[in-house]
C-alpha cells in the first residue's frame, strides 16, 4: 500500500506524529493509500515555509508566474482521464462528472495564466495641486486554503491558482475524504516548476488546522469552503 506525505518547503515529508489514516473507496471499501495525520508542528512548519518563500515569489514578474501556471494546466490536461478516475475511486462521483471537475481545474489554470499579464492598477485625477494619484495591486502574503470533498480538484484550483499568480504563497489543507486529488494537484504544480515553499500541502484535521491559521499572524488570508458548523 502506498503511503503519501505532506509537501512542505519543496520536499515530501512524513508527519511528525508518525500517524496516517486510510483513504477508502466508498463503493468497494478498497484502501487506496495512507495519508498523514499531521500535527501542529507540521502546520507551523508549512506556514513558516510559505512565509519565507513570499518575498522571493512576489519578486517574480507576474507574467513569469503565469507561464508556470500555464505549464501546470498543460500537465493537468494530459492527465485528465487519470485524475478523473482516481477522483471517482476516492469519493464516488460518477466518471463523467469527475472529468468535468478536472476540466474546471484546467480552465482555471488557463484563465489565471492569462490574468498574469493584466495586473494593472489605476491612475486617477487628484483633487490636490501638483499631486499624482495612483494605485497598484500587491500580494497579501501567506494564504491558507481549506477545501471540501465534493469538488476535490476544481475548488482547490479556484483558491490556489489565482493566489499564486497574484504573488501569494499558499498553505493548503484538503478535505480528509479526498486527499489523492489534492496530491495530484500539488504534484502537478511541483512538476511545472513551482519554487520550493510557494505551495505547501498539509493533510490535517480541520479544527486543528483552522485554529492554528486563525491565530498565526503570518497568515494574511484564509479561503474556506465547507459546512456552516466548521465555518
Amino acid at each position: 500500500m502506498r503511503r503519501y506525505l505532506n509537501y512542505i518547503g519543496g520536499k515530501w515529508k512524513e508527519p511528525r506524529s508518525g500517524q496516517y489514516y486510510e483513504n477508502i473507496n466508498p463503493a468497494t471499501g478498497e484502501i487506496l493509500g495512507e495519508f498523514p495525520r499531521s500535527s501542529k508542528e507540521d502546520i507551523l512548519e508549512a506556514i513558516e515555509s510559505a512565509h519565507n518563500a513570499f518575498e522571493r515569489w512576489r519578486s517574480v514578474p507576474a507574467p513569469k508566474r503565469a507561464e508556470l501556471i500555464f505549464r501546470a494546466g498543460e500537465i493537468l490536461l494530459s492527465r485528465k482521464e487519470e485524475f478523473a478516475r482516481e477522483m471517482t475511486m476516492e469519493m464516488g462521483k460518477v466518471l463523467k462528472e469527475a472529468r468535468g471537475d478536472v476540466q474546471e481545474g484546467i480552465d482555471m489554470t488557463y484563465y489565471a495564466a492569462g490574468e498574469g499579464r493584466r495586473f494593472d492598477g489605476q491612475v486617477v485625477p487628484s483633487e490636490l495641486p501638483n499631486k499624482w494619484a495612483m494605485c497598484m495591486r500587491v500580494p497579501i502574503g501567506v494564504v491558507a486554503a481549506i477545501t471540501p470533498w465534493n469538488f476535490p480538484l476544481a475548488i482547490p484550483t479556484w483558491k490556489i491558482i489565482p493566489a499564486l499568480v497574484s504573488g501569494n504563497t499558499v498553505v493548503f489543507k484538503p478535505a480528509s475524504y479526498t486527499p489523492k486529488s489534492a496530491y495530484n494537484l500539488v504534484k502537478t504544480l511541483e512538476e511545472a516548476g513551482l519554487p520550493e515553499g510557494v505551495l505547501n500541502l498539509v493533510f490535517s484535521n480541520g479544527p486543528i488546522f483552522g485554529e492554528i491559521v486563525l491565530e498565526d499572524d503570518r497568515v494574511g488570508m484564509i479561503s474556506f469552503t465547507g459546512s456552516t458548523e466548521i465555518g
